[in-house]
């Protein structure tokens, strides 16, 4: 056992000096080898190879700050399950997210829900999700989220599961989505950014 947990401890080392010369790994004294602070490294934050705990989880890719990923548990063969997060742009530069990959669906879409002529209406968006420079932007039910398309069995409350978000500028940022209750209507701790 005690084995096992240094060989983690030396890969996840290893994986953060990943980065610029110089740069210094995250602290994981005491904690698991994936959740790192970044609070103590500021280089680290910056780079995002850090996340902190609090109100749920945040991720750092550039200027982009991640936080409050969250899914709804789906019955066993649901066609689809969705992703919901927030993305702040610290930046001075508008960003997009253009794509998501997970393993825990067959494909996943970036879509949108507008509301026509008194009717909601889901659509792809291709394009991407815009991030404008300054701005926070929710991906909740019923207007911005993901789309998990044929979805595994991971999507059971209790759990959580892994998606990489691509950015244009930032690049890519590997975060973990809670799974929530199926009736949930938002994170656990209120913490939504609007």
């Amino acid at each position: 056992m005690k084995t096992t947990i240094f060989r983690a401890a030396a890969l996840a080392l290893l994986l953060a000096g990943c980065g610029q010369h110089g740069q210094q790994a995250p602290h994981l004294e005491g904690q698991a080898p994936d959740r790192a602070t970044h609070a103590d490294h500021p280089q680290a934050a910056r780079d995002g190879h850090g996340q902190h705990e609090g109100r749920g989880r945040h991720w750092l890719a550039g200027d982009l700050e991640v936080s409050a990923a969250w899914s709804r548990a789906i019955p066993p063969a649901a066609p689809v399950a969705g992703g919901y997060l927030a993305i702040r742009n610290h930046g001075g530069e508008d960003d997009r997210l253009v794509e998501v990959r997970s393993d825990a669906a067959q494909r996943v879409e970036i879509h949108e829900v507008r509301h026509e002529d008194g009717m909601a209406r889901m659509r792809p968006l291709p394009d991407g999700l815009p991030l404008p420079a300054g701005e926070a932007v929710e991906l909740r039910p019923g207007g911005y989220h993901l789309m998990f398309i044929g979805p595994g069995d991971g999507f059971v409350a209790g759990r959580s599961v892994a998606a990489t978000l691509v950015f244009e500028r930032a690049g890519e940022l590997a975060v973990e989505f809670e799974v929530r209750a199926i009736a949930a209507q938002s994170p656990a701790g209120g913490h939504e950014h609007h």
